[in-house]
């Protein structure tokens, strides 16, 4: 241990250059807030939205002040090594020490953190890190190769269609779609951001003259969009961890999110600055619907190659045929931490609090991805 008195150093990360920048720096601070100083040593590492790493400002608040979200804009940059035998950060000014680390928890959202990028870079750098790997972590956050591979699993997939360099198709073809694909689809249909979260870039479409209005509301988070059939049914999660020993992983119960009257969807707003949602923790379910839940949600992680840790996303209804259907929508391999947020409230009423969640993910790091090509390390050499 590279810590204080034996204690656990941990960097958590946060920030960084998707838009979904605001939600992690809250995610960390509720993290930070449940290390116990007594077991860790915490390093709170942020990435500001054009990419440079930071050891914050003191003064930093992590959280919604105000209706104002959060953003890392200084501090003392750094970088992270990317040679196993430093495993650590390196100031790039003055005459500050490096800081080596014994793990990394980086509570990234979106593109650059969540999709596979930060995951290499903690590959080459040597340091176990919390979450899933390179692979899960790029294919859970494309949701286009998550239907893929949730489909080739067995699991039930929505209809919807994958609109590639969607600005350019725009300007060639402002319907986009054929009669085929909208008589399949249907209406409404959800435009998203192939590769996004947080709802940001989302647009619910009830008649096609707003179609592409909102694909270029999509492209311009990320130019591959996808467009998917309303599914019809109650909103499940379920959270997902790998066992401590980087095992068998298990499902917690689930819950539903249920809008409140005058809300069409849940989005950015009603997710994070509207009281627009109720949350039934543990979701209202009968025994047989949360065990097929859960079953589906372990499942789906497999499937992913996910682990750690994921929530997986459902709609709970009624298929053509009248029997009961439970569709998949999305695969979260870095869920939101938030004070609201599904996850640990999931995890709570299923018996493991918060900060036991964070003990958990942390003490399984090792076990997921410490022990692959790593070197025996001599420290005062490379001094």
């Amino acid at each position: 241990m590279s810590g204080q008195a034996g204690k656990l150093r941990v960097a958590v990360v946060f920030g960084g250059r998707s838009a979904e920048h605001s939600i992690s720096c809250i995610s960390a601070g509720a993290v930070l807030a449940a290390l116990d100083p007594d077991r860790y040593e915490a390093i709170p590492v942020g990435i500001t939205r054009d990419g440079g790493w930071v050891l914050p400002d003191p003064g930093l608040r992590l959280e919604i002040v105000d209706g104002v979200l959060p953003e890392v804009t200084g501090g003392t940059p750094v970088t992270l090594v990317g040679d196993p035998a430093f495993r650590g950060l390196l100031p790039l000014a003055g005459d500050e020490p490096r800081t080596e680390l014994d793990v990394v928890f980086p509570v990234l959202h979106g593109a650059y953190g969540e999709d596979g990028t930060i995951q290499g870079l903690l590959e080459m750098s040597g340091l176990p890190y919390v979450g899933s790997g390179v692979f899960a972590s790029a294919a859970s956050m494309d949701k286009e190769f998550t239907k893929k591979l949730l489909a080739a699993a067995g699991l039930s997939q929505g209809e919807h269609v994958v609109l590639r360099d969607a600005s350019g198709a725009l300007r060639a073809d402002p319907g986009l779609l054929d009669d085929a694909a909208r008589e399949r689809l249907g209406l409404p249909v959800f435009v998203k951001p192939s590769r996004a979260g947080s709802s940001i870039g989302i647009s619910r479409v009830t008649d096609w003259a707003q179609f592409p209005e909102a694909v270029a509301v999509a492209a311009a988070v990320d130019p591959k969009v996808i467009v998917e059939a309303a599914v019809p049914g109650r909103e499940i999660e379920c959270g997902v961890l790998t066992g401590p020993d980087g095992g068998t992983p298990r499902a917690s119960l689930p819950a539903e999110i249920r809008l409140r009257p005058g809300t069409d969807w849940y989005d950015f707003t009603a997710k994070y600055l509207e009281d627009a949602a109720e949350f039934d923790v543990p979701a209202g379910l009968t025994q047989a619907q949360t065990r097929a839940v859960q079953e589906a949600a372990v499942r789906a992680y497999l499937a992913l190659d996910c682990a750690g840790l994921a929530r997986v996303d459902f709609f709970l209804g009624v298929g053509p045929d009248g029997a009961e259907r439970l569709v998949v929508n999305e695969v979260n391999t870095m869920p939101g931490f938030t004070p609201i947020s599904m996850f640990p409230r999931m995890w709570a009423v299923t018996g493991v609090g918060f900060a036991e969640l964070v003990d958990h993910l942390l003490a399984a790091a090792p076990a997921v991805h410490g022990a692959r090509d790593r070197p025996a390390v001599d420290r005062d050499a490379r001094a």
